[in-house]
């Protein structure tokens, strides 16, 4: 009998993971999938939904990688973050340190790059982190929500200008911003702290937020993403609409967004 395709989703917090595993449960419903669990990030449920699930702390290379053999998984997947205060908390196995040794920088895109040459190491190819997912990625143009008015396209393409500058230099890929001006940047504090942070500076007026991808992004383990979380720490800040980039940004929990863009009167709009 031929093996199965296995893959092993290296799974965060969030709906992310789950939402990958219903896509790939419809498209590929042969497919065995195994999942790597995260102690206080992955959700406990998604042990009944898969083929195997294994528990890890962050750091655990050598044993994931070991759990993925044992499955069989030639391809794997990172989908949903993990928390930066676990992040520092890491205690890192043998693999690990010999990984940190290696890289010059610390960054998310050398630390997950490292990690996808060692799964390779092992023949195990690290997905698109969008594999599945085509139908979460919005086209051009209104999404949902009150349509953008013309000051909202402006502020929208000023805004991405700069989310592409700032992204390029890896400060951050969201900024906040109103009638031509940066109320906020994203850095280490996250989407949602900026979201906050510019919304009490723009005082709940005309303010726009933009999210886009880096110039050379890696779509294996670093998709810009909005879900329902993002819409309500949107709602609270006062932001009345968000930019999003066509293609390349990933709409979570889609039903919930456009209720949520109805009820709050927050357009999305997706930019080229």
């Amino acid at each position: 009998m031929p093996v199965p395709r296995t893959i092993g989703i290296i799974a965060g917090n969030g709906v992310y993971p789950e939402t990958f595993i219903e896509a790939a449960r419809r498209q590929a419903p042969a497919t065995r999938l195994v999942v790597a669990a995260f102690d206080n990030e992955t959700k406990p449920e998604l042990a009944g939904r898969v083929d195997a699930l294994e528990w890890f702390r962050v750091g655990q290379l050598g044993k994931l990688i070991k759990f993925f053999r044992k499955e069989g998984a030639g391809e794997a997947v990172m989908v949903g973050q993990i928390a930066p205060k676990n992040l520092f908390d890491l205690r890192p196995d043998l693999r690990t340190l010999l990984l940190l040794a290696r890289l010059k920088e610390r960054n998310a895109e050398t630390l997950f790059g490292g990690i996808a040459e060692e799964l390779a190491k092992d023949g195990i190819t690290l997905l698109p982190a969008t594999t599945f997912l085509d139908e979460h990625l919005p086209r051009p143009g209104h999404v949902c929500g009150p349509p953008f008015t013309k000051r909202q396209v402006a502020d929208a393409a000023f805004g991405f200008r700069i989310a592409k500058a700032t992204s390029a230099l890896d400060i951050g890929q969201t900024v906040v911003v109103r009638h031509g001006t940066v109320l906020a940047v994203e850095a280490f504090e996250g989407t949602n702290a900026c979201i906050r942070r510019g919304g009490e500076l723009g005082r709940g007026k005309d303010v726009l937020l933009v999210k886009v991808s880096k110039p050379q992004q890696d779509f294996r383990f670093d998709v810009p993403v909005i879900g329902q979380h993002t819409l309500e720490t949107c709602a609270e800040a006062g932001v009345s609409g968000i930019a999003i980039e066509a293609g390349r940004t990933l709409m979570l929990e889609q039903d919930a967004i456009a209720r949520l863009c109805q009820l709050h009167k927050i357009g999305i709009h997706a930019m080229e």
